[in-house]
């Protein structure tokens, strides 16, 4: 009995190690995103990786046939959001996770958290927008209207992609 146990533990680890190994590197950028820190200088999305995989391997054994990943991706959107509610005032004036927010280096930092989980959620990750809207507790709608303003907001921002890459202007059609 205690072999067997030592054999499932040991597969365990190797399981999870092989996970960690091919999407820790996917999963801190989409982090980096989240907190709009430079990419060689961002400890907050260390932190929230650290808890997304630490909640990912207390769920291992659950997870039967499930995607691991989709287990830490919404581990990390929901501590982000989290902190970001707590950070930002609760559901106050701004929603919680509202416009107030000191300035990061990060071209994202021109959102609001709210809008940048959206944003990496809908375009980094690819989640549907039913799916995102489950995960946030919002209804589609609303996250179709995020998406679509933090698309606008970094299309007009001076530190957004836009401004990061100029290219020949084009003549609207």
């Amino acid at each position: 009995m205690r072999d067997r146990q030592a054999f499932q533990g040991a597969r365990r680890a190797r399981d999870f190690e092989a996970f960690v190994a091919g999407a820790a590197g996917r999963l801190l950028h989409a982090a980096t995103l989240l907190t709009a820190e430079a990419p060689d200088d961002n400890p907050r999305a260390r932190r929230l990786l650290t808890h997304a995989l630490a909640h990912t391997y207390a769920c291992w054994d659950r997870l039967r046939g499930e995607d691991p990943y989709d287990c830490a991706r919404q581990a990390l959107a929901t501590r982000f959001a989290r902190e970001a509610w707590h950070q930002y005032g609760g559901a106050g004036r701004t929603g919680g996770l509202g416009r107030t927010r000191p300035q990061a280096p990060g071209a994202l930092a021109v959102l609001t958290p709210q809008e940048r989980l959206i944003l990496v959620l809908a375009l980094y990750e690819g989640v549907a927008e039913e799916q995102a809207a489950a995960l946030l507790g919002l209804p589609p709608d609303r996250v179709r209207a995020l998406c679509d303003r933090a698309i606008t907001t970094l299309t007009h921002s001076p530190r957004g992609p836009a401004r990061a890459a100029p290219g020949p202007k084009v003549a609207p059609s």
